[in-house]
């Protein structure tokens, strides 16, 4: 589902990752959701860290961007955990973040030759759209010992669009042969693309790549403002226009879940495709919403307006209702293979409550509904519940 708030070095990267979603301890209104077919029994605790939290083997670690929403996550608790990081990016966006942190300048779309002749045990890409931007970072840097690929679940077709369960196995999307040598990027190809930046880190250091194919990515700093949506209308109060029947699954994961699992894919040298969205069991876009009004305030209710009204009022899923999906496309994303390997969810409450904090401390003001911003404007939101009820 295309995001209409591209930049340049967003290209869709949120947009296309139809799976987001959240979750709360909260009893789910009128039926349970199932219980997931592919659920694997919970894995291992993962070892404990050191008692300093420190890595037991310090890296020299190449951040490929490393200054915009996921990058700073990562690059924050690489330092804490000993390593040394370097970054290569342009320096258009948030030049001053890290500056005692060495600062390689370059294009992913061009100029690379500061990476020549560099050595790092690891590389983590956070900014990889197509595969040149790949190749041409193989070709400066040479062998590196591990590298961490941050894809998207929008490599699977089906997210989205089928009812169908999705795991790593499941097929993933492919260019159109006429369009393979443009490298031509649009909203509908952003999954396709991410499967071909795959397969070229792959081709480029077989059997040393972990390919992380994320849902939805939320949290504090989020400048989407997809996620951010319900946590900043239910922190309004009153009446909120609430999608569905409640029982659609919502998917979704807090950036600093994501950095702490990427970073584990690096320190641990972990290898393969997995994707990272949450949660441990299903979640309920009930349990999204009243989990909410309990971390932020009581005077809300919900009014669920069915699918098919909303789509009769031109009300869109996840631009209008940011993280809702209907049913015909609502199918579960399994990550069973990630937290084998370690990937933990803090609860969601936490990120409602430190999303809605962030809102407010930055006095954070969104013209929801308007222009390229997500979400429904009020006037919006009460014109669509006052139809509802005239029905």
């Amino acid at each position: 589902m295309p995001d209409p708030t591209l930049t340049r070095r967003t290209v869709l990267a949120g947009a296309a990752t139809t799976g987001g979603a959240l979750a709360a301890a909260v009893a789910l209104p009128g039926r349970a959701l199932a219980a997931p077919q592919d659920a694997a029994p919970a894995p291992a605790p993962a070892p404990a860290p050191a008692a300093d939290g420190k890595a037991a083997r310090p890296l020299k670690l190449l951040m490929l961007g490393g200054t915009s929403f996921l990058g700073p996550e990562i690059v924050t608790l690489a330092v804490a955990r000993g390593h040394t990081v370097t970054l290569f990016n342009r320096g258009k966006t948030h030049p001053s973040l890290f500056p005692d942190l060495e600062k390689l300048r370059g294009d992913r779309g061009g100029d690379v030759s500061a990476l020549k002749g560099r050595a790092f045990d690891a590389v983590m890409d956070t900014s990889a759209y197509v595969p040149s931007h790949v190749t041409r970072v193989r070709e400066a840097l040479g062998d590196v010992g591990h590298y961490t690929l941050v894809s998207t679940i929008s490599v699977y077709p089906a997210v989205g669009s089928s009812r169908d369960p999705v795991g790593e196995s499941s097929p993933v999307a492919e260019v159109p042969a006429e369009a393979v040598a443009a490298e031509k990027l649009t909203n509908e190809t952003y999954g396709a693309w991410k499967a071909r930046c795959e397969r070229a880190a792959e081709a480029g250091w077989p059997g040393r790549v972990a390919h992380v194919r994320p849902g939805l990515i939320v949290g504090p700093n989020d400048p989407t403002d997809r996620f951010t949506y319900w946590p900043a209308r239910v922190a309004r109060g009153g009446d909120v226009l609430a999608p569905g029947d409640g029982t659609d699954e919502a998917q979704c994961i807090d950036v600093r879940d994501l950095a702490a699992f990427l970073l584990r894919c690096a320190e641990d040298g972990v290898v393969g495709t997995y994707n990272a969205v949450g949660f441990e069991g299903r979640v309920s876009f009930a349990e999204l919403l009243h989990g909410a009004k309990c971390a932020l305030r009581h005077d809300v209710t919900f009014t669920w307006v069915p699918a098919a009204f909303l789509a009769a009022q031109k009300v869109g899923p996840w631009h209008n209702l940011p993280l809702w999906i209907p049913p015909e496309g609502n199918g579960h994303v399994s990550a069973e293979k990630a937290r084998a390997k370690g990937l933990g969810f803090r609860p969601l409450a936490q990120t409602i409550a430190d999303t809605a904090a962030w809102v407010r401390e930055t006095k954070r003001d969104v013209a929801w509904g308007t222009g390229r911003h997500p979400g429904l404007s009020p006037a919006r939101e009460a014109e669509v519940l006052a139809a509802f009820r005239a029905k």
